[in-house]
């Protein structure tokens, strides 16, 4: 199946994209509706947002260039510091485009 990304392709890609995000979020929000929400759930909730990340950022780690590591540590490492998820991922970015910058 191709379609052209010409004319009216590309709004079509975008709109069917929109329709299947809300689609997942909405159909999430339902199906979560029906499971009572305990302390197991709270946990695995919590578990999955972390694992979930760590899943994107693994295969980056190992096979990205040192930009990309040094962002990953940068970013890291700022978390650490200051504890809030804005500043440090501005200061991933700075660090990968200064890096490849120089």
């Amino acid at each position: 199946m191709n379609i052209e990304t010409t004319g009216y392709g590309a709004l079509i890609v975008v709109l069917v994209m929109a329709v299947v995000t809300l689609a997942t979020r909405w159909g999430g929000v339902y199906v979560m509706s029906f499971v009572p929400i305990g302390y197991r759930v709270k946990q695995f909730i919590g578990a999955m947002s972390g694992s979930v990340l760590v899943a994107l950022l693994a295969p980056m780690a190992l096979e990205g260039d040192n930009g990309a590591r040094l962002a990953l540590f940068t970013t890291g490492a700022t978390m650490l510091i200051v504890k809030k998820p804005l500043p440090a991922i501005a200061a991933g970015i700075l660090a990968a485009a200064l890096f490849r910058q120089l």
